[in-house]
């Protein structure tokens, strides 16, 4: 039996963006190996704690929607679109839960300024009007390779990049929010030519925790890259084991 990943649904409201986007995260997901889980953002927490119990990981995708600056302290700036609140939900439950247990984590564009936010961590609201256009970081769907991305040394996901493409491969490019502020024990794996945050992780080597904002699932049967960063993803999940319980010592009292 394959590996279980939990996915949350895109969207709480947009069926057509889901009916798109999830079908590719679910082909990822089957091709590497695992068994996807998806998660109903209308499903309630009790529930979805009970689904979480037969996971060994969990992917967050992308989304149409905006993370609230709410969340992190400042003023929303009017390019700022809106929020979903039931998506964010979702995810604060299966973080909470891949963090607490130590499960794989995979998180994609949206999912990965969700994790951030949820780790301390800020955000630019709109790339465009707060960093400048240097890099177009939405080019469109179509475009496969929208610009490079520098890899930093010595991280997870340097270890990823296949042969011949350097340090410096290319990605695809669909957002306008980005992290500004790294969140709390994250580090920065792989910037834009202009700066801008595109990947970090958890700088643990027992806890898989990698964030990209760009979205390999669209780019899954034509880069290796892609296809690499599944696959690390998914054997993580396959090694992964519940934490054994604590065995109280003698004479210990509740």
């Amino acid at each position: 039996m394959s590996v279980r990943i939990a996915i949350p649904e895109p969207t709480s409201s947009d069926a057509a963006y889901n009916q798109r986007a999830l079908p590719q995260y679910l082909a990822a997901l089957h091709s590497a190996g695992a068994t996807p889980v998806v998660v109903p953002l209308h499903e309630r927490p009790d529930r979805i704690a009970r689904l979480l119990a037969s996971v060994s990981g969990v992917l967050l995708p992308g989304s149409r929607y905006d993370i609230d600056p709410e969340r992190f302290g400042v003023a929303r700036l009017p390019a700022c679109g809106p929020a979903d609140p039931a998506r964010t939900a979702a995810d604060e439950l299966l973080l909470q839960d891949a963090f607490n247990l130590q499960k794989p984590i995979l998180a994609i564009c949206h999912g990965t300024q969700g994790l951030n936010v949820w780790r301390n961590g800020t955000l630019y609201q709109d790339v465009p009007s707060e960093v400048g256009a240097v890099v177009n970081h939405t080019p469109g769907r179509e475009v496969v390779e929208a610009h490079p991305v520098q890899i930093t040394p010595g991280t997870r996901l340097a270890s990823l990049v296949p042969a011949g493409e350097g340090g410096e491969p290319k990605v695809n490019s669909s957002h306008h929010q980005a992290i500004r502020t790294v969140g709390d024990n994250l580090r920065i794996a792989a910037v834009a030519p202009d700066g801008v945050v595109e990947a970090v992780e958890l700088p643990d080597p027992v806890h898989f925790v990698l964030a990209v904002q760009w979205h390999p699932e669209r780019t899954y049967t034509v880069s290796e890259f892609s296809r690499a960063l599944f696959r690390s993803f998914v054997h993580a999940a396959e090694a992964w084991r519940p934490r054994p319980a604590e065995i109280p010592t003698e004479g210990a009292t509740a």
